[in-house]
Parts: structure tokens; C-alpha cells; sequence
């Protein structure tokens, strides 16, 4: 029983350290450039020229990793039933391989999709 709280209040620290140091850094390189003089406008998040919106990047790519899971699934079972291959071997292979595919296809079309919109 004492593991899983420890565990949770590692997960816990470990989350409140990375938020900690990111804005703690980003304040203090703020407080640099302001101090040189930097303009004040480099703060603000603006809509870059070109880019698409965020829900269709991330809409293009949910949709492309999984159709990319699905069709490995599909893959592995073939693989798995013709060439005999270890149902072990097959299936997380080719998960993570089309997987990856998916991700670099969805990569690829946001890239056309900015230089579209």
C-alpha cells in the first residue's frame, strides 16, 4: 500500500518541478529582454501568417494514427495467419510501424495544409 502512494507523490513532484522551472525560466528570460529593452509585443501570441487552426491539426492527425493502429491490426493478423509469424512479434510491429507512418503522413499534410490556408 505504501508504494502506490509514493508513486503518486513522486508523479505529483515530478509534475510541479517541470511547471515550476518552465515558468520561473520564462519569467526571467522576459525580465532579460525587457530590462535591454526588448519590445513588449514579442509577449503577446499572436495568429502566425499561414498557419492552420489548432483543432484541424490535431483532428488530421488523431484520425491518420488511428486509421494507421487499425490497418496494422489488420496487417499483423494477415502477417500473423500467411507467414506463420509469432502473434507476439507481429502485432506491436507493426502497430508502432504504421502508427508511425500515420504520424509522419499527418505531419506531412499539416505541413500542406498551412502553406494552403
Amino acid at each position: 500500500m505504501g508504494g502506490e502512494v509514493i508513486i503518486f507523490i513522486s508523479m505529483f513532484l515530478v509534475v510541479f518541478a517541470i511547471s515550476y522551472l518552465y515558468f520561473t525560466t520564462r519569467n526571467k528570460e522576459r525580465l532579460a529582454l525587457i530590462e535591454k529593452g526588448a519590445d513588449a509585443s514579442i509577449f503577446m501570441k499572436g495568429k502566425r501568417e499561414g498557419a492552420a487552426p489548432f483543432w484541424k491539426v490535431v483532428i488530421l492527425n488523431l484520425a491518420l494514427l488511428l486509421m494507421g493502429i487499425g490497418l496494422a491490426i489488420f496487417l499483423a493478423a494477415f502477417i500473423e495467419s500467411t507467414l506463420g509469424v509469432d502473434e507476439d512479434i507481429a502485432y506491436p510491429g507493426t502497430i508502432f510501424l504504421m502508427a508511425g507512418l500515420g504520424l509522419y503522413l499527418g505531419f506531412t499534410l499539416t505541413k500542406k495544409l498551412e502553406k494552403q490556408d
